[in-house]
């Protein structure tokens, strides 16, 4: 599945281009610390996963990973690059609509602890907390040592929340 293109702004979404595949992958790694993403005692690497990007022009201001399996959709990954300007609850809203295209009726992610703003931003577009899996983020940096040990405003970096949102059925 390749995703939605939407626009918003002088921002538009859709489906990472062949030709820019590498340059977005060297991006997610980049801020992910490698390659991989380990959520719930799972490996993913993320330019294997579905990704759509926002663009400002033929910039890229952020993107989005995402995987289609069994009765849901899961958001993998979500970076803006201008926070503050929409390019987040752009991506989002594309990964809830690819969701839709092909038949999920719920979308789950998993965040982190110590990512208070994410928290707030997830639940104001409708997300709910459903799990909290103490100690993950310890079990994860055996698989990928690269985390650190402290996150986001100086929190230590410990554990999964996962949150869900119901999508609108057609």
């Amino acid at each position: 599945m390749s995703g939605p293109t939407t626009t918003t702004g002088s921002v538009r979404v859709g489906p990472v281009g062949a030709a820019e595949r590498d340059a977005v992958a060297a991006l997610l790694a980049d801020l992910w610390f490698d390659d991989i993403v380990v959520v719930h005692d799972d490996i993913y690497r993320l330019a294997d996963l579905p990704t759509l990007v926002a663009r400002d022009g033929d910039v890229i201001v952020g993107a989005a990973t995402y995987r289609l399996t069994g009765d849901r959709a899961e958001l993998v990954s979500l970076n803006s690059l201008r926070p503050g300007a929409g390019i987040g609850s752009a991506l989002l809203a594309a990964v809830e609509q690819a969701a839709v295209d092909a038949g999920y009726a719920l979308v789950e992610l998993t965040t982190t602890n110590d990512n208070v703003d994410a928290l707030g931003f997830y639940q104001r577009r409708g997300y709910r907390m459903v799990a909290i899996d103490r100690g993950a983020v310890d079990r994860a940096r055996r698989l990928k040592p690269a985390i650190p040990e402290t996150g986001l405003h100086g929190l230590p970096l410990r554990d999964e929340i996962r949150l869900e949102k119901i999508l609108p059925v057609r």
